[in-house]
């Protein structure tokens, strides 16, 4: 199906499924959740039973988030932690991966913090969407698989990992990616790739690893982490965040009141993506509509 009725099929009409799961005495991290999906998703997760540690760039913010889940869940405070994370500091990354190591136990965790923008920047040298939503997330990806893993063998219940991704992966062109060098040589070369193009690239570069870190971690008693990148569609956010031209504003208004899902609505899709029955068939699968697909 061309990817235009697929995206209007899954926006007007998919229904997506008030989470119901039990997470009574499990322990899931949210990165980029002091707003936004993240934000609603830890809030899903408090009110089904769970302690969310939430991974926030500042932690002022991080506080006002917990707080408020804290008020509308009519909950303890301690059933929500806020931990700093800075997604482009591999210090940072690997700081939080530590502390992550100290839990008692980790259940799960939905890795959605990430960067969308239409001008380019670097950090340390690396295109903004790939340090970001690539490098970062798989270094962190990587480095809590662990603690899932250990955690799993303890309490006898599967570990659960998904990656925020996008069905903009559909419309990614991968012949971007072709070079006779290095593909990052390509990517941090600025006006070697339309710049519209990177959000999309950076989500099917990511679902590309996630396949393959799962491939090299199948479901087993050595590594019972089901993984999975999950897509909450078009959905009301405060990701985009750049100064738009009028036109390009109005253009993006219209499109969004005519098919996006609430924020709401879309941290019900990050909730399904870890739910605790999750079915180990998933594990390196692509999770849209609450459906598993490729």
């Amino acid at each position: 199906m061309p990817y235009g009725l697929t995206l209007i099929q899954s926006q007007l009409f998919a229904r997506i499924p008030y989470p119901t799961s039990d997470f009574t005495g499990q322990t899931v991290i949210v990165t980029g959740s002091n707003t936004g999906l993240g934000l609603e998703a830890a809030r899903h997760l408090v009110r089904l039973g769970a302690k969310v540690v939430l991974g926030v760039r500042t932690l002022s913010k991080g506080e006002a988030a917990a707080a408020d889940i804290v008020r509308t869940c009519d909950t303890s405070a301690d059933r929500v932690a806020v931990w700093q994370l800075n997604m482009s500091d591999h210090d940072s990354i690997k700081a939080f991966a530590e502390r992550a190591s100290t839990l008692d136990r980790l259940d799960a965790v939905i890795l959605n913090a990430g960067v969308l923008s239409m001008k380019w920047s670097e950090i340390g040298g690396v295109e903004s969407h790939i340090a970001v939503n690539v490098i970062g997330t798989v270094l962190l990806e990587l480095l809590l698989l662990p603690t899932l893993q250990r955690s799993a063998k303890t309490t006898g219940q599967p570990g659960r990992m998904t990656v925020v991704g996008s069905d903009l992966m559909y419309v990614a062109q991968p012949e971007d990616l072709q070079t006779e060098g290095p593909v990052l040589e390509k990517l941090n070369t600025k006006g070697e790739i339309d710049i519209g193009s990177y959000y999309r690239l950076s989500k099917l570069l990511v679902f590309y690893a996630n396949r393959r870190i799962a491939d090299e971690h199948p479901v087993s008693n050595q590594s019972n982490v089901i993984m999975t990148v999950v897509t909450p569609g078009a959905c009301v956010s405060d990701i985009f965040r750049d100064d738009m031209a009028l036109a390009q504003r109005v253009g993006m208004a219209i499109g969004m009141k005519l098919l996006a899902r609430t924020t709401e609505v879309g941290g019900r899709t990050l909730v399904n993506a870890i739910k605790p029955k999750m079915d180990p068939g998933a594990h390196g699968k692509f999770v849209m509509d609450c459906i598993v697909t490729v």
